[in-house]
């Protein structure tokens, strides 16, 4: 039994708690999940003690299960599951061609290779998450400017804001995209359709991606830095490969040095019988038994050996095999790592066969990187030296050991499980069934994309382990606490208030005036909050200007979703800026140079698109 409390009340408290969670977003010194979990828990307690009474069956209008009927939303399950997908897609290198084919253009017509890779991103992030499309792309964006000569600044925040715009072309293409379209049918108004925002969102981010194309880069600053250096993925290992009876090496000649089995690898000796072949190799054919010692980056050389697991490092490889796909954490799970020889280690000195990595470790040695000089030697020939750079493949469990090893540094951020290659078909017709199932309506988006995540689970493309950690659980709580402070700013008749607060404020209720400040403030508002919040807190606000103008709510909605999508100013404004954040050098006060004037632009080109786009 509650205290009955006046209406007003129950709004003007509605408010302060959404002044308050706004100034928790914002301030850096409070963490996203602990303001949406504070606002939850206050919503929750303020409605059971003073309930909002339904002056029809005198029930609670925000009892518990309104007010947490948010974390299971439809859109926040779609969001959660296209997560796990984007995952799979990382995991099997179902895009690896498309990064081969990038690289490849760029070795002629490096401004053409750039211009079709951001027309990659921009296409590929309107049906897909556009996070896992930026990590996808961001070590391509890093290979086309090591190739430029440029730092990777210039490209890195252009690959960011090319991926928002075009996750503002479809409805699948952002998160934000989704929930702006389910507050509408939670407020009775149905939902939109899958090309409902596309028309629009298009012309926008057409214009946005000349900003981006031409104008961007040249605002950016040309900075880079050691660290960038010594984390690039660009960065090359010395590696040993044993060519087997039955590698795909065997018979292979030379062309310009490269042989058509170890793309982007450079062989540097052919070790046969007692002698040493040196490049260029001309009229050498492979033969069974040759060892190859070869330069590459770490990627080439994962993507070697996820092809073929046999050739490399063949008389150990049998005992660190792939394990059988699906299931959960799996501790005999195949990851690749690297560790760092540390100083005053006992290793140090001493070759690699000496120290015995797979008899003492249960890893195998793929390659070694030291700054400074490459060597031709075998591979377990070499010596080891404080500060040498190991890429190694092991158990899960084996490598997860080596963090208690004194004499190594385990580079955690840099274990990855290793790409499964063979599923990559897979993981690409699951994918484009799902975005076909949802654009033809056959099924809602959250049916297509919980189906589609559990088909990449079914077919072996991501584990349980890879699964889960995909799931962001600060989109969860973020989300899930909006949406209650959504319904509870609708039900308290708070949106409707401040809804004619701003109509009064502009003085006139012209429609084309108010769609204007009502994109333009949820713009400089998705930079501060999430584009999530953000969307979710101004829907009710905006359908109900809508009402009051006599505007079709679908047009509202459709300018939240928009405008929810500008978080260029700040790199916490969306996840992605965070991601090329590190890769592009960058600080607070370069999201502002660059992608204020890109907010503007946006605002300018919507108020005069538009009015004529909808008949105003």
């Amino acid at each position: 039994m509650g205290f009955m409390v006046d209406p007003d009340w129950q709004m003007w408290v509605t408010i302060a708690a959404m002044v308050a969670v706004l100034i928790a977003f914002a301030w850096e010194g409070v963490s996203l999940e602990l303001s949406s979990l504070t606002l939850l828990v206050f919503l929750l307690i303020w409605f059971q003690v003073c309930p909002l009474t339904d002056p029809v069956d005198g029930g609670n209008r925000l009892d518990p299960t309104t007010l947490l009927g948010g974390f299971s939303n439809p859109s926040l399950l779609a969001v959660l599951a296209l997560l796990v997908m984007g995952q799979a897609m990382v995991q099997t290198g179902a895009l690896t061609g498309l990064t081969r084919m990038f690289v490849g253009l760029s070795k002629n017509r490096q401004r053409l290779a750039i211009a079709l890779a951001f027309i990659g991103v921009l296409t590929t992030s309107s049906m897909l998450n556009n996070t896992p499309v930026v990590v996808m792309f961001i070590p391509i964006m890093q290979a086309l400017a090591t190739r430029l000569g440029w730092s990777p600044s210039r490209l890195m925040m252009p690959l960011s804001f090319a991926a928002i715009l075009g996750g503002m072309t479809t409805m699948i293409g952002s998160s934000t995209n989704m929930l702006v379209s389910s507050s509408l049918s939670d407020l009775g108004l149905g939902t939109l359709g899958f090309f409902d925002i596309t028309a629009l969102g298009a012309m926008l981010a057409a214009i946005g991606a000349l900003y981006v194309g031409l104008v961007l880069p040249r605002l950016l600053p040309h900075r880079g830095g050691l660290a960038g250096a010594l984390l690039s993925p660009g960065k090359q290992f010395i590696a040993e490969i044993d060519v087997t009876p039955n590698a795909p090496l065997v018979g292979q000649t030379a062309v310009s040095g490269l042989f058509k089995a170890l793309p982007e690898v450079t062989v540097r000796l052919i070790q046969r019988g007692g002698h040493n072949i040196f490049p260029p190799f001309e009229d050498v054919e492979l033969q069974a038994g040759d060892v190859l010692i070869v330069a590459a980056t770490r990627q080439a050389l994962t993507e070697a050996l996820a092809r073929n697991s046999g050739f490399m490092l063949t008389q150990a490889a049998g005992e660190v095999g792939r394990p059988a796909n699906g299931g959960g954490r799996r501790p005999d799970e195949r990851v690749l790592t690297e560790v760092m020889i540390a100083p005053a280690s006992r290793m140090i000195d001493q070759s690699v066969d000496a120290v015995g990595f797979q008899r003492r470790f249960g890893c195998l040695v793929l390659g070694i990187q030291r700054r400074g000089r490459m060597t031709r030697q075998r591979l377990g020939e070499i010596r080891l030296e404080a500060g040498d750079v190991l890429l190694i493949m092991g158990r899960r469990t084996n490598v997860d050991a080596l963090a208690n090893n004194p004499d190594l540094v385990l580079m955690a951020w840099a274990t990855h499980s290793l790409p499964m290659l063979e599923r990559a078909p897979y993981a690409a017709i699951i994918f484009l069934a799902t975005v076909l199932t949802a654009a033809v309506g056959i099924a809602p988006i959250s049916v297509a994309a919980l189906s589609g995540a559990v088909a990449m689970l079914v077919f072996g493309c991501i584990n349980i382990r890879q699964a889960a950690r995909a799931l962001d659980r600060t989109i969860f709580l973020l989300v899930g606490s909006s949406l209650a402070l959504g319904i509870s700013l609708y039900e308290t008749g708070a949106a409707h208030f401040l809804a004619m607060a701003m109509i009064d404020h502009l003085s006139g209720p012209d429609p084309v005036l108010n769609l204007s400040v009502v994109f333009l403030t949820v713009a400089l508002a998705t930079n501060v909050l999430s584009n999530n919040a953000c969307a979710v807190l101004f829907t009710p606000i905006a359908v109900s200007m809508a009402g009051e103008l006599g505007v079709d709510p679908s047009v509202m909605a459709i300018t939240v979703i928009l405008a929810a999508n500008c978080s260029f100013a700040t790199p916490i404004g969306y996840q992605t800026n965070l991601l090329v954040m590190g890769p592009g050098h960058y600080r607070f006060s370069d999201f502002l140079k660059g992608g204020s004037p890109l907010i503007v632009i946006m605002w300018l080109a919507f108020t005069l698109i538009a009015p004529i786009y909808f008949g105003l």
